[in-house]
This record gives structure tokens, C-alpha cells and sequence, in this order.
């Protein structure tokens, strides 16, 4: 199951000491620890060290997971936001940050899965990714359970200074990317501190088409361009006390945030609504096809800040361990849509469209004129370019979102060596009580403002025709016509200052941006307590305990119906027990087998779980949350070969299977009691969006890894090395209705390799990951969309000018990748989207 790391020189004792070990920044001599844990691990665990993130070309920590054996990344505009370990669903990896529980929340609370985009791998010392539990970690995970761990001031003894920066550019459109980083800390006898800050950023254009289809053809063609300025930062400090050898007190706090500043220029035409003429798969010609213009400039956000005080005793035969921390994590969005639509007929394109190549469709514009008979269209003068003037009704959309987990976490763990009868036994027992707070509210469009009918009351006036700038659109996607910028910063500048006018005049209440069934108060509480046992049977080591779990939850709502809102309130409750049992035999000195048997569970997202619902009697249906839900249960097994060769060498086979109760999907179904009926309507039959369980499911696999050095070839051949790993996965689950679906985001094949070369002061690597098709939604709206296979090819080079002065240069996306979502087959596309190749050049110091 290793792949992730590399080391030099076989492993010859398990209690090796990981702080007798010299960690240098080459690829082979930093992952040395890494290694040695990763073997010594009493549970089934990859590990990256620090140094080795620094060989790769990843600006996050998603992108440096991703090199682990069975990770895959999701992302949002080409760029890492979230990991799925083994092909599962995001939800079903937890996350830890230096062993303290770390929940997400993204837009709406749609997710609980941690994000990964904010956290910069730069200000991380390792990654770990548990694929097996043990009793002391949290239940809260399915397939894994990712520890993200933050460095000490005794990492180094006495002072010590590293730092990079970088510049670069993006290749579509010539945005400037820019890294900085600095780390410092000092560490005497007795106390340590350390201060390390990290900037990543990028302006980038994303090119996008979206499409929608009916028995016909096409009826939607979409076309888009986002300008973003996308950025991470990351803060560390953190003091240390070792009065002596049985005593450690520390307290650090650590702040991430990804930022995220977004202009869009979007063009709809809809053509299934055109005045007249033909349209099918292949290609169309339409006369009179209405199309709306799309413009924002918005914010996106979201941060997580950790504090955490902590002490680790020796205390006669007892080793104790004890956590305070206090976490907040904020997602936010900011986003003024404006909406431009048309007002006659005669401001209609007539199109001619070419779907010879699917994912490109060209369109030939030309004028709507009036025809021979009353009311009647047909095709005008030929247009080079799009009337971006043709759109007489403004409606302003002011969206506005927020979500924020604020959370104790009191933490205590002992440990002691005893004897049961003959046999030494490590007895270890501990308890933790998380205390969490979630308000928030999804995005909703319930303030719709149009701009005609408002603002002449305050003898104002707007218009989108206004901001349509000079510049032509940046895009490696034929159109077939020309189209320019808007100005969507000025634009955005003046729609608040009309929006402050129409509030003071009472023609706007920005209270209504988030009506009461979009919001939601979600209080946690979950106490835990376990106990385990280590002991040895020859050359066997086995692990073996239990983790109890008491959990509560309430939450508060709204159910609206018309203009009624009425508040509704839930309680959930839950005691489960989750045993493990981890056993590890040394064949040899080199040679590990490793058997888990073990539980978790996933508990669905704050958004998903809310209580508040929209009614709407009249077409008799209801869409929201599901405060009922059960959480996804698990009862996994997982077994792994892993052969520790010279050469900083590792190769290893590993095998797993996961059986799920309760798989949450997404769906349309019947509303089946009365807990909608808080007006006196029997709301029974209604139809129920929403999330639901379904019945039982399974995802199982085979991972396959190999890393070496080649350091038995002569001479400078000797510097070659190579890591790879590929995993193969299935699995499928039950819906209430008795379909078998499969899991959304789930590969059949997972591939990362990496050619390299360390030698002479010379380190570099070719990089190359591939992941095949998957499905992206399940039930309801865009039923049956997949995500087409995706590559990535990056180059990492770096020299060591001396020791304390390295270049690097870094290449990304080197195959231009084209990011592809189709429904049923690839001759429907329903997204296309590119960003283009990227690269950095800059220098890093160690002092």
C-alpha cells in the first residue's frame, strides 16, 4: 500500500527511532522517516514527508495527496479542491490536523469533507493517510482517515530559516502565478518556537461551454469565460516547553484561507426556443433563437483557523496525552449575478450550428428580420461578431452566502506497558468530547430585482450594454464569432450603490437574500471514549480494541409555504460501538503482511441534514433538507504485501472491501408522513427533493505500488528512479427504489507514476496521473452525467547551487488538459472546460 514514499536502504528493527534520522531535501533522503513510520505503522498507512512535497509541482495539499497510492483529486476550474481515497466519495475520508478532528464546510454546508484548496502543503511537515483504523482515531471515517500533521520548532535544533519564492505564468491568457514562503523557528533545551507563513496565486481565465439536450438535439448552447484571481495563505506559530525529558507543553495556532475572485461573462442561446427553423444532433438552422447574458464579479472564501494547547507526560508507567483546541471554519460567497435578457424578437440571432465535433460546436450569427407574413422571422445580415447590445431587461440577483462551524475539542489519551499473565500487553485508553456550533444558509434566488421596473422610482437607471468593453475574449475554443469582455468590476461597483439607493427607498430588503428555509442552526455533540491492546505472538503484532460513540445533534429550521414561515426544530441521537483489529506479521527483516478488520461511519452534511423546506402547494412539491437521514455505516476489511527492497525501494500489493448501510443519494421521491404539514395541509404524496438512504452497498479494490531508486546501475545511471502505483475499484449500491446505481465519483482505475532522477545536485521528476470515467450525479436533475478520464503530466526540476541555495522550475498540466462532462456518452457533452498549462521558475534557501 506504500508508493508514497521513498527510502534509502532497507529497514532492519521496527523500533527505530525516527528522531535519530538526518532528513535532507532530496527526494531519497527525505522520505527516509516516512518510510521507517509508514513500516512501523501498527495500521495500514501512507505517509509523505515535507521535502518530498517540495520535489512535486502541488500548490495545496489535495495536489500533494494525490500522489499516495488510490487518491484521486476533484476539482473545481482545474485547480485541487478535494481528495477521494480509494475512488470513494469525498465523504467518506475524515480529516485531522495534528490529530485534532477538522470538519469542512463548503457552499450551503453541501459538503462535511474537509477542503483541501485552503491549506497550502508548504506549511505542512507530513501527510498521513490512515487506510485502516485503530481504536484512538476517530469512527468518523469510511475508507480513510487523512492526518495533516504541522511542524514543530524541535524539529531543528537551534535556529533555523528556510523560505522560497517563484513567479510564473498561466499559459491561457498569460496570468501571473506567484508562491512565497517562509519558515523560522528556534529551539534551545527547553523551549521552541516557530513562525512560518506561506502566498500562492494565480490569475487565471477559465474557457467553459455547458450544453442540454432532448430527443432532438441540442437545446442549450452556453458559452462562458471566468477571469479569477484564486489565492491560499497559510499562518503557523506555535511555542514549545520541555522542562525535561518526561514533559512537553505546547500551544500553536494554525490559519488557512483560499480566496477566490471571479468574473463571469456568460452567453446562453436557447435554441429549442427558436422562432422557426431545423435542429438535430448533427447541426441546425435556426431563425430567432433567444439568448441572455450572464455577469458577475464575485467573492468566494473559505478559512480554517485552529488553536490548539496540548502536553505530552510521562508519568511513572504512564505515558498521557491531553488536547484543548477551539476551530473555526468559515465558508463565504458573495456573488451579484446579473442577469441581461432580451426584449423583441428582432433582437434574436438567427444560427447556423456544427456539431462535426461535439465538444466544439461552431455557430454562424446572422440578424432576425421580420418575414413576408405578419409575425413572421427570418434570417438577416451575417454577423461577425455577437450583439452584445441586445438586452433591454436587467435583473439583479444579489446571492449571498454563509456558513460557519465554530468547535471544542477536549482530547486525552494514556498509555502504559502491563503484563497479562506471561505477555507484555501496550494498553492504551482515552477519551475525547467535541462540542460543535454550524449556522449558515444555501444560496438561494428568492430576491430577484428587476432593475426596469425599480430603479426609475429613484430616477436611476442601468444597463449591461454599458460595461461591454473593447477586449476580445481570451479562449482555445472555436465559437465561430467574436465576442468581448465586460467590465465586470465597475459593473459590480455601480450595482451596489443602486442597491444602497433602492434599500433606503425600501424598494430592496437584503434580509430576503436568504429567506428562513434557506437558513439553518445545526448544534453537535459527540462524546467518545475507547480502549485497545497491543501485543505480540511471535512475529505478529496485533492491535485489537473498541471506540464508543455517543452522539447528539439538534437542528432548527424554517418550512415555508407561500409567505408562511414556520419554525421546526429535530433531535438525533446515537450510541455505536466500533470495533478494529489491526494484525502485522514480519515474514523478515524486509517483508511486512498486514491484515485490518475495522468500522466507521459517515454522518451527512449540515446543509443535506437542515430542517428547513420550500412548499409549493400548487405544483405539489417540496424541496429540502432530510433532518431524518441515517448516517452511512461500515464494516471494512483490508489486507497488503509490502516488500522493503534496497534502492529506496518498496513494493507492495494491497487489497480492500467496504460494506455500507444507509448510502445517501440524492432524488426525487414522495413525501410519506407529516412532518411538512405545519399549516394545516396534509402535504402527504407531495414530491420530495432531497437526500435519502438507500440500502446497502460495496466498494472494493486492488492497489498495486512500486518505488525505487535504480542505485545498482553504473556510474550516473545510478540517479534513476522510478514510483508508480495503479488501483483497480468496483462498487455499486442499492437505492430505496431497488436500482443498483454506482457511487458517485467513484474510478474503476486510478494511475500515478513518476520518472526520476537525483544525482550531482540534480533532482528531477516527471510526473504523470490518469483516473478514468466516473459518475458525477445520480437521481434528479442531471441524472446519468459522468466526468470523462482525465491526465496530468507535470515536470519538477530542481538544483542544489550549494547547501543552502537550490532553482527550481515547475510545469503543470502539460497536456493542456480538457476537462469533459457528458451524459450517457461523450457525444453529449454536457461541460467542457480548460485552463491551460502553467509553470513557475524561483529559488529556496535553508539556513
Amino acid at each position: 500500500m506504500g508508493g508514497a514514499v521513498l527510502w534509502s536502504g532497507a529497514v532492519q528493527a521496527q523500533d527505530t527511532q525516527l528522531d535519530e534520522l538526518v532528513v535532507t531535501g532530496s527526494i531519497v533522503g527525505s522520505q527516509r522517516a516516512a518510510l521507517v513510520e509508514q513500516r512501523n505503522a501498527e495500521n495500514l498507512v501512507s505517509v509523505i514527508a515535507a521535502d518530498t512535497v517540495g520535489q512535486f509541482p502541488d500548490q495545496n495539499s489535495a495536489a500533494a495527496l494525490a500522489r499516495i497510492p488510490s487518491v484521486a483529486v476533484q476539482r473545481d476550474q482545474g485547480q485541487e479542491r478535494y481528495i477521494q481515497v480509494r475512488g470513494a466519495p469525498n465523504r467518506w475520508t475524515s480529516v485531522s490536523i495534528d490529530g485534532i478532528n477538522a470538519i469542512g464546510v463548503d457552499e450551503g454546508g453541501g459538503q462535511r469533507a474537509f477542503r483541501f484548496d485552503a491549506v497550502p502543503a508548504v506549511i505542512l511537515s507530513a501527510l498521513e493517510v490512515n487506510k485502516s483504523l485503530t481504536p484512538d482515531l476517530s469512527a468518523e471515517a469510511i475508507v480513510a482517515r487523512v492526518n495533516l500533521r504541522t511542524f514543530s520548532p524541535f524539529d531543528k535544533a537551534g535556529f533555523a530559516l528556510s523560505g522560497d519564492v517563484g513567479l510564473g505564468e498561466m499559459d491561457l491568457g498569460g496570468g501571473q502565478q506567484e508562491q512565497y514562503a517562509m519558515r523560522a523557528s528556534w529551539s534551545g533545551d527547553q523551549f521552541g518556537v516557530i513562525l512560518a507563513g506561506s502566498h500562492y496565486s494565480r490569475e487565471q481565465v477559465t474557457d467553459n461551454r455547458e450544453f442540454a439536450y432532448d430527443a432532438v438535439g441540442p437545446t442549450i448552447l452556453d458559452i462562458r469565460s471566468y477571469r479569477l484571481v484564486r489565492e491560499s495563505n497559510g499562518g503557523l506559530f506555535g511555542v514549545e516547553f520541555r522542562p525535561n525529558d518526561d514533559h512537553r507543553l505546547f500551544a500553536k495556532t494554525l490559519y488557512t484561507e483560499f480566496k477566490d475572485n471571479e468574473q463571469r461573462d456568460q452567453y446562453v442561446f436557447q435554441l429549442s426556443s427558436a422562432s422557426g427553423g431545423t435542429r438535430s444532433l448533427s447541426g441546425g438552422d435556426l431563425v430567432g433563437v433567444p439568448y441572455r447574458g450572464t455577469f458577475n464579479d464575485g467573492d468566494y472564501g473559505n478559512s480554517n483557523w485552529l488553536n490548539t494547547l496540548g502536553g505530552d507526560h510521562q508519568l511513572n508507567a504512564w505515558n498521557l496525552e491531553w488536547r484543548l483546541n477551539y476551530t473555526e471554519t468559515e465558508n463565504t460567497t458573495e456573488l451579484p449575478l446579473i442577469l441581461a435578457q432580451q426584449g423583441s424578437p428582432l433582437q434574436r440571432a438567427s444560427v447556423i450550428y456544427d456539431r462535426s465535433n461535439a465538444k466544439f460546436p461552431t455557430l454562424s450569427l446572422a440578424t432576425t428580420v421580420p418575414g413576408a407574413t405578419p409575425g413572421s422571422f427570418v434570417r438577416g445580415a451575417p454577423l461577425s461578431a455577437l450583439n452584445q447590445t441586445a438586452f433591454p431587461v436587467n435583473i439583479a440577483l444579489p446571492l449571498e452566502g454563509a456558513v460557519t462551524s465554530e468547535s471544542f475539542v477536549y482530547k486525552i489519551d494514556a498509555e502504559r506497558e502491563a503484563m497479562v499473565g506471561a505477555m507484555p500487553v501496550t494498553l492504551r485508553l482515552g477519551a475525547e468530547f467535541d462540542d460543535r456550533q454550524v449556522s449558515g444558509n444555501l444560496l438561494s434566488q428568492s430576491n430577484t430585482l428587476v432593475l426596469p421596473a425599480l430603479l426609475p422610482r429613484i430616477g436611476a437607471s442601468f444597463s449591461a450594454v454599458d460595461y461591454v468593453t473593447n477586449t476580445p475574449w481570451t479562449s482555445g475554443f472555436a465559437r465561430g464569432f467574436d465576442v468581448n469582455y465586460v467590465d465586470n468590476k465597475a459593473m459590480r461597483q455601480d450595482l451596489k450603490a443602486l442597491l444602497d439607493r433602492l434599500q433606503a427607498a425600501g424598494l430592496y430588503d437584503p434580509a430576503r437574500n436568504n429567506p428562513p428555509e434557506s437558513r439553518y442552526e445545526i448544534g453537535e455533540k459527540l462524546l467518545a471514549a475507547y480502549g485497545s491492546a497491543k501485543w505480540e505472538v511471535g512475529a505478529a503484532q496485533i492491535v485489537a480494541g473498541a471506540r464508543i460513540e455517543r452522539f447528539e445533534q439538534t437542528i432548527d429550521g424554517f418550512l415555508t409555504a407561500g409567505t408562511v414561515s414556520t419554525p421546526v426544530s429535530y433531535e438525533n441521537e446515537d450510541t455505536s460501538i466500533f470495533p478494529s483489529i489491526n494484525v502485522k506479521y514480519d515474514l523478515d527483516a524486509d517483508t511486512v503482511l498486514r491484515l485490518a478488520l475495522s468500522t466507521g461511519i459517515a454522518r451527512p452534511s449540515f446543509g443535506t441534514v437542515r430542517a428547513g423546506a420550500s412548499i409549493n402547494d400548487i405544483s405539489r412539491s417540496v424541496t429540502g433538507g432530510n433532518p431524518t437521514l441515517e448516517p452511512e455505516r461500515t464494516i471494512g476489511l483490508d489486507g497488503a504485501y509490502e516488500r522493503y527492497l534496497s534502492g529506496a525501494g518498496l513494493a507492495s500489493v494491497s487489497a480492500f472491501y467496504r460494506s455500507v448501510d444507509n448510502v445517501l443519494y440524492d432524488t426525487v421521491s414522495k413525501v410519506t408522513d407529516d412532518r411538512f404539514d405545519a399549516t394545516g395541509v396534509d402535504r402527504t404524496g407531495y414530491d420530495y427533493t432531497t437526500t435519502l438512504n438507500g440500502g446497502r452497498g460495496k466498494l472494493y479494490g486492488l492497489e498495486l505500488a512500486y518505488l525505487q531508486q535504480f542505485d545498482f546501475l553504473p556510474g550516473a545511471w545510478s540517479g534513476l528512479g522510478f514510483q508508480g502505483n495503479v488501483t483497480f475499484l468496483k462498487g455499486d449500491f442499492e437505492t430505496q427504489d431497488g436500482r443498483t446505481e454506482q457511487f458517485p465519483g467513484t474510478s474503476e482505475r486510478i494511475l500515478n507514476t513518476s520518472l526520476f532522477y537525483e544525482k550531482y545536485g540534480l533532482s528531477a521528476r516527471l510526473s504523470y496521473q490518469w483516473r478514468d470515467d466516473w459518475q458525477d450525479t445520480i437521481g434528479g436533475l442531471g441524472s446519468g452525467e459522468f466526468r470523462a478520464a482525465t491526465e496530468s503530466l507535470d515536470l519538477s526540476l530542481r538544483y542544489a547551487v550549494n547547501e543552502r541555495l537550490s532553482v527550481f522550475l515547475d510545469a503543470n498540466n502539460l497536456t493542456d488538459e480538457v476537462y469533459v462532462a457528458y451524459e450517457g456518452s461523450e457525444d453529449f457533452p454536457t461541460e467542457v472546460e480548460q485552463i491551460g498549462a502553467r509553470w513557475m521558475a524561483g529559488l529556496r534557501f535553508t539556513y
